[in-house]
Parts: C-alpha cells; sequence; structure tokens
C-alpha cells in the first residue's frame, strides 16, 4: 500500500484519526446517529462501527440531500468523522462540511480519492489528512 496520496479538496481542513473503511456507500439518512456517531445501517458493514473522530472512508453517500442534514447535525452535535475520504466527487458530503464551516466554525475535511487509490485505503491504519489533499498513513505523515 502506498503511504502517500493526493486527492481533490471537496471541503478544505486538515485531521488525523484511525481509518474507517467501507467499500459500500452510506445513507447518512437513517444510517448515522448525529448524536453518538454510531452507523446504525444495521445492513451496512460498518454497522455498530463509531465514526464519530475518526476519518471515515466511504466511496460516496447514499440517498438524497438529507444526507447533508444528518452530517451537519452531527458536525454541530460533534460527533462527525474527523475527516471524509471518497472515491469520487460527493456533493451532499461537500455541502454538509461547507456549511459546517460557515456556520459553526468548524472544518469536516472531505476529499475525493482515485478509485484506485480509494481501494488502497482498505488496510486500515492511522492517516493524516492535509488542507491541499494529501493523505498520509502514519508511517509517511506529512510534515
Amino acid at each position: 500500500m502506498a503511504a502517500l496520496m493526493q486527492g481533490r479538496v471537496l471541503a478544505a481542513g486538515s485531521a488525523q484519526g484511525e481509518l474507517l473503511y467501507a467499500a459500500e456507500p452510506l445513507s447518512f439518512w437513517g444510517g448515522y446517529d448525529p448524536a453518538s456517531g454510531e452507523v446504525i445501517d444495521r445492513r451496512h458493514p460498518l454497522s455498530g462501527a463509531i465514526a464519530a473522530g475518526r476519518v471515515l472512508a466511504i466511496p460516496a453517500s447514499r440517498g438524497s440531500s438529507t444526507t447533508a442534514a444528518v452530517l451537519l447535525e452531527a458536525v454541530r452535535a460533534g460527533s462527525a468523522p474527523a475527516a471524509i475520504l471518497t472515491a469520487g466527487v460527493d456533493t451532499f458530503l461537500a455541502l454538509a462540511a461547507i456549511v459546517a464551516d460557515e456556520l459553526y466554525g468548524r472544518a469536516l475535511p472531505v476529499v475525493a480519492l482515485a478509485p484506485a487509490d480509494f481501494a488502497r485505503l482498505a488496510g486500515g491504519g492511522r492517516v493524516h489528512v492535509t488542507a491541499d489533499g494529501r493523505v498520509a498513513f502514519d508511517d509517511a505523515a506529512p510534515a
């Protein structure tokens, strides 16, 4: 697995944390508890996992604009992921992060990776996300 990847910044910010990876999209509406940060969709591979404070890697969100509303509430409540990595541009996740920064002054980095780079996240680990869209594993943390 490569230690360093460059993605497209959808919402700027820097973060670090344990990676929480799934190859399946996640619906935040009915799939994420904004009070606790738990993935509550019982059919999703991350069911029961706590994403709060972790770097969440999902290929995309599933559903509609309610994803942005639920994620925005999670940011307000302090139970959002530290950052979100996707396998392409996801406008609903980006919208929530941009509005969270405007309303609450809290950055939620959202970075779109190339699908091949996204797949390399499957091994997990601790990652760092930089404001310019670099994603590095702990053994190659950016300066």
